[in-house]
């Protein structure tokens, strides 16, 4: 403020003051820009009368006159026509605040609604509304598509409901797009700007494309508003399965910020067009019940920076990955402070044999959620570095293939031990990462019990079901599990299953087997006991296979789809001469004999 300062203001000159005061509270009848109001211009807000005319002729006008705001009063219009923003013209309603409207009926949703009808049963068509110049924007206004049913599956298409292709400094702001089929297409459309936006487009939300100069898009909704929803519905799992939120193409240096999507095949889809892939800045994203919460088919060299994140599979599902990077991508992905949970099969999946991936200060809470032995991160290919990184199950928690070029994985902590499954040999470098706490002597390997639901039984198995609790703890498995058990090198054992074998999982190969030999055969029994041959090594690792059957199909009432064989409630591995007492493998402690 140097340089305006006065005695009779320390801080501003008695003109600026005036100044200030004419453009926060003008004069009578000043305004800050022109204003056309379509009621006055004789619009109907009946939800009946075509209002394209009235509302084309006003945003001409306003054009005509170098720029303004054509004003939507409270009301719903119907709009049998396309309408097109001139530059510098912004079609405005009441809203300053997305709104969240609930299921589309007669005479709702309120507010300043526009109803459009235009396009049905194309994609191509032109747009319901065109952002044609720069500075044409669209605020406070709920777009719903009245012709639309919620029966009709696949969504019956629509062409994009705003569309800016070429003008710069375009916006959308505080809007609800009810129920398109697809929200908004950017293209060449430099410095957009998408902020406060709610709705649930059925094929895709916002799309960009030749993006060359920075845009945003910034609190971002997208979420079953105006439906009423069920997972399996068939519209909602059509979008659960095909529907993108998000999409970005050729975009330089991206800024999305704050955004959320509920129940979609693809929350956050990287791109590649003709013109090429995105590069930018992607901090608090959200993506729930999602089949693919992220998938990058391709990005630029200066990578993604994915910050803040929150990735849940898609409910109900047993193959959600979070975050998939293609086997295309050349660019950088690089995840900070990001966090995974709910149905997951895996958290991430790296495909690409010359991109690079990065996770730092991540939190994995839930992998592997159908039990087919899932890593909570796979690295087929290319580079990748793990840090700092919190793993919350004792399960496998990094794969890393043969053929990755490099893998470090440092300073991680995980339930149970870091546990990192290596097959690319030198090239994978671990360090400092979190030991299993288990203090394993020879008394301990000579006689233990695993009790499977209790908290750290996961470190011994592969490619069970969670853990549950009755009136104990237990685990099912599946019609093939895995046990990878410590023992002695060179002593004999004798291993006990406590389980409850029910009748559709008996089959007769069904039993505990090693190195694909019977050992000893399952039958409808509280318990199973087999003898087990010296191993040359620390641990040996068995299977026990059963007849695989779903609950929901031999169960009157049950609607569990999972693949079920044998309920498991512990085992004890007991050594040729071992001592009375009994390691308990799941806490670490000796509390006597059993």
């Amino acid at each position: 403020m140097r340089g305006v300062m006065t005695k009779r203001s320390p801080y501003l000159v008695p003109g600026a003051v005036a100044a200030l005061l004419l453009a926060v509270f003008p004069l009578r009848g000043q305004t800050s820009a022109p204003r056309w109001d379509v009621l006055e211009a004789g619009a109907r807000p009946d939800g009946q009368t075509d209002g394209t005319a009235v509302f084309q002729r006003l945003l001409d006008a306003a054009a005509k006159a170098g720029g303004g705001v054509v004003d939507v009063p409270a009301g719903r219009y119907s709009i049998r026509g396309n309408l097109t923003i001139p530059a510098n013209v912004t079609l405005q309603g009441i809203y300053r605040v997305p709104p969240t409207p609930g299921p589309l009926q007669a005479g709702a949703p309120n507010g300043s609604v526009l109803l459009a009808y235009a396009g049905r049963g194309s994609a191509a068509g032109p747009p319901f509304i065109r952002l044609a110049g720069n500075n044409a924007a669209l605020a406070g206004l709920v777009i719903a598509y009245p012709e639309w049913k919620q029966s009709e599956v696949p969504p019956v298409p629509y062409p994009p409901c705003v569309l800016a292709d070429g003008p710069e400094n375009t916006g959308v702001r505080d809007c609800c797009f009810l129920n398109p089929y697809e929200a908004i297409k950017l293209v060449r459309a430099a410095r957009h700007l998408v902020r406060n936006v709610t709705g649930y487009p059925s094929k895709r939300g916002i799309y960009v494309d030749e993006c060359y100069d920075i845009g945003h898009i910034e609190n971002v909704h997208f979420w079953p508003f105006g439906v009423a929803y069920q997972p399996e519905d068939p519209f909602c799992k059509w979008i659960n399965t095909q529907g993108v939120a998000f999409e970005l193409a050729r975009t330089d240096w991206q800024y999305v910020h704050n955004t959320f999507c509920f129940g979609y095949g693809v929350g956050y889809k990287f791109s590649r067009s003709a013109q090429g892939s995105a590069n930018g800045n992607f901090l608090g994203l959200g993506a729930d019940s999602c089949r693919r919460a992220v998938l990058v088919q391709q990005a630029q060299g200066p990578g993604l920076l994915i910050s803040n994140g929150e990735f849940v599979g898609r409910w109900g599902s047993t193959d959600s990955v979070c975050l998939e990077i293609g086997p295309e991508v050349e660019g950088t992905v690089s995840l900070a402070n990001c966090s995974f949970w709910g149905p997951i099969d895996r958290c991430v999946w790296m495909r690409s044999a010359v991109g690079q991936f990065t996770a730092t200060a991540c939190h994995f809470l839930d992998w592997d959620n159908g039990g087919a032995g899932s890593p909570a991160i796979q690295v087929d290919a290319g580079r990748a570095i793990v840090q700092a990184c919190t793993f919350n199950q004792a399960k496998l928690q990094v794969l890393v293939a043969t053929n990755v070029t490099s893998a470090i994985l440092c300073a991680n902590q995980a339930e149970g031990g870091f546990r990192v499954r290596n097959r690319a040999g030198k090239r994978t470098q671990l360090a400092l990462n979190e030991e299993d706490p288990l203090n394993w002597t020879a008394e301990a390997r000579a006689h233990y019990r695993i009790t499977l639901g209790a908290r750290g039984d996961a470190r011994y198995l592969e490619t069970w079901q969670g853990p549950e609790k009755a009136d104990r703890p237990f685990r099912w498995s599946g019609a093939v599990s895995r046990l990878a058990l410590p023992v002695l090198p060179g002593r004999t054992y004798t291993l006990t299953l406590d389980l409850r074998a029910p009748a559709p999982a008996l089959s007769p190969d069904a039993g505990l087997y090693r190195d694909g030999k019977l050992l000893a055969p399952l039958k409808s029994q509280s318990a199973l006991k087999a003898t087990l041959a010296p191993a040359s090594g620390d641990s040996l690792e068995l299977e026990l296979r059963c007849k695989g059957w779903v609950p929901g199909q031999v169960l009157a009432g049950s609607g569990d789809p999972r693949v079920l064989g044998v309920q498991v409630f512990g085992l004890v591995m007991e050594a040729e001469g071992a001592a009375a007492e009994v390691f308990d493998a799941n806490t670490g402690q000796t509390p006597g004999p059993p």
